[in-house]
């Protein structure tokens, strides 16, 4: 899917992966998610979906990397993260202020699921 917010996503891909850029898009669901879920990024705040589930990426992704799983490759001896911990950085991001345990909870799994059911 292709809409005004794409092409920054790809920017982002082509500066950090270069030529396997679009690549990595076409195969990441992950980042098709995302691309899914910021098509109205670009819009007013009034006509913005829940940015939420974003939030709530971020703040597991920011955790994956501080205890850096991507440089020690073993994800299966990963002990989790404290969801009171996860949560209170979501609301310390910018307008993050007001957002819900939702995305954290299961919500989040279940439209993933529902946009790549593999």
């Amino acid at each position: 899917m292709e809409h005004e917010f794409t092409p920054q996503i790809r920017a982002i891909l082509d500066k950090h992966f270069r030529h396997a850029a679009a690549d990595i898009l076409e195969k990441s669901s992950l980042l098709q998610y995302i691309n899914l879920k910021t098509v109205s990024a670009t819009r007013g705040s009034k006509a913005r979906s829940s940015f939420a589930n974003l939030y709530a990426i971020f703040v597991l992704v920011e955790d994956y990397i501080q205890r850096k799983y991507h440089k020690r490759g073993d994800y299966s001896k990963y002990e989790g993260s404290r969801f009171s911990a996860l949560f209170k950085r979501q609301r310390q991001l910018p307008f993050g202020s007001k957002l819900q345990n939702h995305a954290l909870n299961h919500r989040m799994n279940e439209e993933f699921k529902k946009f790549f059911p593999r």
